[in-house]
């Protein structure tokens, strides 16, 4: 049986890893809560001599002078009032939920794109709105009912990184209005469920088939690439306008698509720094054979 969390909430241990978890840790210290634990993912082998290297979240932890462990049955010996979970990466095991209330902050309006990456999907899908909501953690991924959501517009120059950065402001101020209101009843989660699977590396790949909307927000996701004369080129700023050529035909710095074209902004060639589309296009000297993508 899952527990509710209690009228008065003094001390909180937190459960996150990346970058975007780390603004509502900082907060919740800032905001007076004592935070007698922190828990998050193994430090990582990373870079050539294989040196260990925290996350983002067991970091910014350590900055502010509290404790971390990698074992999340270590929540249990605490004392805590309450745990809150943002992007830990890992489901929660029943026996913890049994003995301590958990609320998780999820950035999408759930039950639409449950799942690994919403914001991702959020935004290849064309959604014009999404949003986060604090919800009750369970055992399931991504079930729980809702404590609250709030809504943010997907702008047309929404990138994926300013999106994240979007949703994670205002989820943190949903978590700090929620805990300073009270929890009161959750609500059931409503509506049709989706499911945000991972991205895989050949998403990112520019298919110039495909309408030149949909490459853009492809390329707004970030890490966007296609090939030319067989080596591969980065795409990462476009811009989306009306015109017929063929797919991946270039002219000047506009490619074509299977609806519409787009100008290349901001490209970057294999083992080069990036740069505009326009120098790129004046030193690539390509010819009328030349396709991307091909």
């Amino acid at each position: 049986m899952i527990v509710a969390p209690p009228a008065d909430i003094e001390r909180i241990v937190y459960l996150g890893t990346p970058a975007l978890a780390v603004p509502p840790l900082q907060a919740l210290h800032r905001a007076g809560y004592e935070v007698p634990l922190v828990v998050t993912r193994a430090d990582a082998r990373r870079g050539r001599g294989g040196a260990q290297s925290p996350s983002p979240v067991k970091k910014a932890a350590l900055e502010l002078g509290l404790a971390v462990s990698h074992r999340v049955d270590d929540v249990l010996d605490t004392g805590a009032d309450l745990g809150v979970v943002v992007a830990y990466g890992r489901l929660i095991k029943p026996h913890v939920l049994e003995r301590l209330a958990m609320v998780n902050l999820h950035f999408s309006l759930l039950p639409r794109w449950r799942g690994a990456a919403p914001v991702e999907r959020a935004l290849l899908a064309g959604d014009e709105i999404t949003g986060v909501c604090l919800m009750v953690l369970d055992e399931e991924l991504d079930v729980g009912d809702l404590y609250g959501c709030a809504e943010i517009a997907i702008g047309p120059d929404a990138t994926l990184d300013s999106l994240r950065a979007e949703l994670v402001d205002r989820g943190t101020e949903l978590l700090l209005e929620v805990l300073a209101e009270g929890f009161g009843e959750p609500v059931p989660q409503q509506g049709e469920v989706t499911w945000a699977a991972k991205v895989e590396p050949g998403e990112r790949e520019l298919d110039w088939t495909r309408p030149a909307a949909h490459l853009d927000r492809v390329v707004r996701l970030g890490h966007a690439w296609t090939t030319v004369r067989g080596r591969r080129l980065k795409v990462w700023k476009v811009a989306v306008h009306e015109g017929r050529l063929a797919p991946g035909q270039v002219d000047g710095v506009m490619v074509g698509t299977g609806d519409g074209v787009l100008e290349l902004v901001e490209v970057q060639p294999e083992g080069r720094p990036r740069r505009s589309g326009r120098d790129w296009v004046n030193g690539a000297r390509l010819t009328g054979d030349d396709r991307l993508g091909e």
